[in-house]
């Protein structure tokens, strides 16, 4: 019995770990004094990412990514569009500097061709579809069309309509380069690709977008979407579906979406009151949990979605307002501005940055001020989204009784608190949860503290398989064994 149990454990972590949405990082270096990029890959192995985005094909950087088994999405600036649109002969020469003299060392597996150049000042999306049917062609020559995918990179703005989500749709004056553009994604099995920032729609209309809401907090309101009855519980799902209700609209739900940029301000302009490094932990560790849960969307529940988080570091020499240079996790000395947990299933250490407190332990319990609402809201959060193990506390576990929402919700609150951290942010659940250094724990009902494994189990009643349930185990298991080397050899792909 034993054997089944940790064959089917070994199973269900290797298909969560295959199969799950990948998160990874974007690597701008629009800043003064960033580290070389030998650093820098250091950097972001010691971080254990596996995925990154770069905007363009800079020798250097890429040759720093050979042989480390991180997969590199590189792009074609805007710029450089005209050449590559224009003539075969540009982009065979491009490719044979640019990407074949690396190529396998460093595991190219995305070239961007163009980025979001429906924002460009000059207007080039014209060029889009011609560069990447040229730089096709290219790869095809060479055969490496099947194992580098092509696409570009789109800003929300690309949808005139994306409220509610089911009214998504394209802005039709694009239709001229999106239309072939979609067709050849299809064609190629390549993902649509586009940047989402929650923060903007946060920070352009507050009275409408609550924090709550763009911060994945379980403390937010619903939206409904009252065209199909789909429940809302953030702001990035809404933004997501937005989308595929545009594809669909066009006939090509199929397409598979991919977020290459998206994440939150750690320092902004006085009238920013949003952009903290609090709030960028906050959305970032919710969203690392939300894709490799794969969670899906309330559209497309249970589907994986990648998403790269930008950014790698603060680049200062970005233009606009303060927000847009300070998007990033660290800062050009390699100090950190604040961690995160890559996997989203282990703790958060938090190490610096504006008001964050970095003083664990103690536990956390339901506030005695909070209302009962908002005790249910936090309840169902933790138990659902939070990921928490609230066994203990169905009838005739340990922790049931009180029968009480407090009592329910505190053991649920400081569950979740101690596995994502154990700090101020892990015990917020909007004002709901407080920190105490009295251990509550009661009877056998033991809540989890610095250090704990795994919540509180009724260990005088652990059942005992009877010979039938024994039997189907067996016949289950029979068939779940020869997968796994199946299951093995995909991870290893």
């Amino acid at each position: 019995m034993a054997r089944l149990v940790f064959v089917a454990f070994l199973f269900l972590l290797l298909v969560g770990q295959c199969f799950a949405g990948k998160v990874g990082i974007c690597y701008g270096r629009n800043a003064d004094d960033l580290p070389a990029p030998d650093k820098v890959v250091q950097l972001i192995q010691q971080q254990s990412v596996k995925y990154v985005r770069i905007y363009d094909t800079n020798i250097d950087v890429i040759k720093a990514f050979a042989n480390t088994g991180v997969e590199l999405m590189v792009g074609v600036p805007n710029a450089d569009l005209l050449p590559l649109a224009q003539y075969q002969s540009n982009v065979d020469t491009w490719l044979k500097n640019s990407i074949l003299p690396y190529y396998p060392a460093t595991m190219i597996t995305y070239i961007t061709v163009g980025a979001e150049v429906t924002e460009s000042p000059v207007n080039v999306s014209a060029l889009v579809v011609p560069a990447m049917r040229n730089v096709h062609t290219g790869l095809k020559r060479v055969g490496l069309h099947k194992k580098i995918t092509i696409s570009s990179t789109h800003s929300l703005g690309i949808l005139s309509r994306s409220f509610p989500p089911s009214a998504g749709a394209f802005n039709s004056s694009y239709a001229y380069f999106l239309k072939p553009m979609l067709e050849f994604l299809v064609e190629n099995q390549a993902p649509f690709m586009v940047d989402l920032y929650p923060y903007y729609a946060y920070q352009n209309s507050p009275s409408n977008v609550s924090l709550n809401y763009a911060l994945f907090s379980p403390q937010s309101q619903d939206v409904i979407d009252p065209n199909t009855g789909l429940v809302y519980t953030n702001m990035f799902d809404a933004q997501v579906d937005s989308i595929f209700f545009a594809l669909m609209a066009l006939n090509f739900k199929t397409l598979k979406i991919m977020v290459t940029e998206t994440g939150w301000p750690n320092k902004g302009a006085a009238k920013e009151t949003g952009a903290t490094p609090d709030n960028a932990q906050t959305y970032n560790t919710n969203l690392i949990r939300h894709v490799v849960n794969d969670s899906g969307t309330p559209a497309k529940p249970g589907e994986e979605i990648d998403v790269y988080i930008f950014s790698l570091f603060n680049e200062n020499r970005k233009p606009g307002i303060e927000s847009e240079r300070n998007w990033g996790l660290f800062f050009p000395d390699q100090s950190s501005i604040y961690s995160l947990d890559w996997t989203g299933r282990g703790n958060v250490d938090i190490m610096t940055g504006g008001n964050i407190t970095n003083a664990n332990g103690g536990w956390c319990v339901a506030s005695a001020n909070a209302s009962e609402t908002d005790l249910q809201n936090g309840l169902n959060w933790a138990c659902g989204p939070g990921n928490v193990d609230c066994s203990a506390i169905q009838p005739s576990q340990p922790c049931y009784q009180p029968d009480t929402l407090a009592s329910h919700a505190s053991y649920a609150f400081n569950s979740y608190y101690q596995q994502n951290g154990a700090n101020d942010v892990a015990c917020d659940f909007g004002g709901t949860g407080m920190r105490t250094t009295n251990d509550p724990s009661y009877d056998t009902c033991v809540y989890m503290a610095a250090g704990s494994k795994m919540s509180t189990t009724n260990s005088s009643t652990t059942p005992v398989p009877n010979a039938s349930s024994s039997s189907r185990l067996n016949r289950f298991f029979s068939l779940l064994l020869p997968m796994l080397p199946v299951v093995v050899a995909a991870c290893i792909l």
